[in-house]
């Protein structure tokens, strides 16, 4: 029997409940080891809280991010809210968000947050207010709330963060409040948030990669790609087309590998290797239309990987005849998805990031 995977909770519903504890301690001087947090659907989500620490008129307070099954680069850290009160006559009262250690800064035009202003996002934004406000009722005045992250600076190189603009740290995430293992609606937030990074420097060609290799093989060919044209797209093909064309983009670059290429040259929406195989069938009939030796097709058609295709083609004449017809398949189904708007063109690489020709 399979296993049932474990959701998570998000950063931003970490901080939501951290947020919410520092207010009830603050208020009632209770120290909950779970709060109730609200989720931006509906509903409240229960979150334990690790540890509370008064000091200097407030209180910080931590929640330990719990990413459940999915692969998650902040799962295990330490979420902290540092919350103060001023009572006064405002009520409800107003709630300041700021983000402190660890959470990054916009530098960049076309986030979902200002340049200048804390990278969280705005749907944890709405639920860290309402869950400060749901701990407040009854109180009038000021509650400060600045959202810190110990480890985020260093959690942050191994995300997006620094490509689009977003210095010191981590964003504060989460449009369900709850991580949902494999979901595929962050990476694709990544993606979004790239597209309009890139619109709002005023670029009007994109080039998607699909990992950093990738991504370091096109660079290595075209040193004078501006980064922020950089987006990586992994295995979403139609979705990262549809994208760009939302975002206005109508000249756009694929850098891949021979085999992704061969997956977009099928059609596949999704390129990922366990869910959407190679059609070796379907490869040996392109092999056969651009001229590849009809004695070398049985041996395609029984291939393993795209990989090995491409060693077996190696000196086959038509080898670049046959890469330039899967482009111009690729191209096509890419260009569908956009709506039949784009420019689509392509930069194949091998593995060891020679070009291939196309």
């Amino acid at each position: 029997m399979a296993k049932t995977l474990r959701n998570g909770r998000t950063t931003g519903s970490c901080a939501s409940a951290a947020a919410m504890a520092g207010v009830r301690f603050l208020l009632t001087g209770e120290r909950p080891k779970t709060v109730d947090v609200p989720l931006p659907p509906g509903g409240t989500l229960a979150v334990p809280i690790e540890r509370m620490e008064p000091g200097d008129g407030g209180v910080r307070v931590t929640v330990v991010k719990d990413g459940g099954d999915d692969p998650d680069v902040t799962h295990g850290h330490d979420i902290q809210a540092v919350v103060s009160l001023e009572p006064g006559e405002t009520s409800p009262p107003a709630v300041f968000l700021d983000g402190g250690k660890g959470v990054g800064r916009a530098t960049l035009p076309g986030l979902p947050v200002a340049v200048g202003e804390p990278a969280i996002n705005p749907e944890p934004r709405k639920q860290i207010e309402a869950a400060v406000r749901l701990a407040a009722k009854g109180f009038a005045g000021r509650i400060l709330v600045t959202v810190e992250v110990p480890e985020g600076e260093t959690i942050a190189k191994a995300t997006m963060n620094p490509r689009l603009g977003i210095v010191g740290g981590i964003s504060i995430l989460g449009t369900q409040g709850i991580v949902k293992p494999y979901s595929h609606a962050s990476f694709k937030a990544t993606i979004a948030e790239g597209l309009s990074v890139a619109r709002a420097q005023n670029l009007d060609r994109v080039v998607f990669t699909t990992g950093r290799r990738s991504e370091r093989f096109y660079m290595n060919s075209r040193p004078d790609t501006p980064e922020t044209a950089l987006i990586q797209a992994a295995d979403f093909f139609a979705f990262s087309m549809r994208a760009a064309m939302e975002h206005g983009f109508t000249e756009v670059v694929w850098a891949v590998f021979f085999g992704k290429l061969v997956k977009q040259a099928q059609g596949l929406e999704y390129t990922h290797a366990k869910t959407h195989p190679v059609d070796f069938v379907l490869l040996a009939k392109r092999c056969l239309e651009a001229g590849i030796d009809p004695a070398r097709v049985p041996a395609v058609r029984e291939a393993n990987t795209a990989a090995q295709v491409l060693d077996m083609l190696r000196d086959d004449p038509a080898r670049n005849n046959f890469i330039k017809l899967l482009v111009k398949k690729a191209a096509g189904h890419a260009d569908k998805w956009a709506g039949n708007k784009s420019n689509v063109s392509y930069a194949v690489f091998d593995f060891d990031g020679h070009a291939l020709g196309g």
